[in-house]
């Protein structure tokens, strides 16, 4: 299964978006010499898709917190 993707704020390339956070990767570009370089925005925190589901039932949680009614 592959992880979504979504478009990097820092180099807007197509990045794999891994437990809410962007993966780690190169920025955009040919590497100049033989250092690793990341780009800045790896490893920052994905913004939530609005496109995807609340949940899986359909149920939308109340906006306060605190424990929620058994029955």
């Amino acid at each position: 299964m592959s992880a979504p993707r979504r478009l990097c704020p820092v180099c807007r390339r197509e990045i794999a978006v891994v437990a809410g956070r962007f993966a780690r990767h190169d920025p955009a570009g040919a590497r100049g010499g033989s250092e690793l370089v990341s780009c800045p925005g790896s490893r920052r925190h994905a913004p939530l898709d609005p496109a995807l589901q609340p949940s899986l039932d359909g149920s939308v949680l109340p906006p306060f917190p605190g424990q929620l009614p058994l029955f």
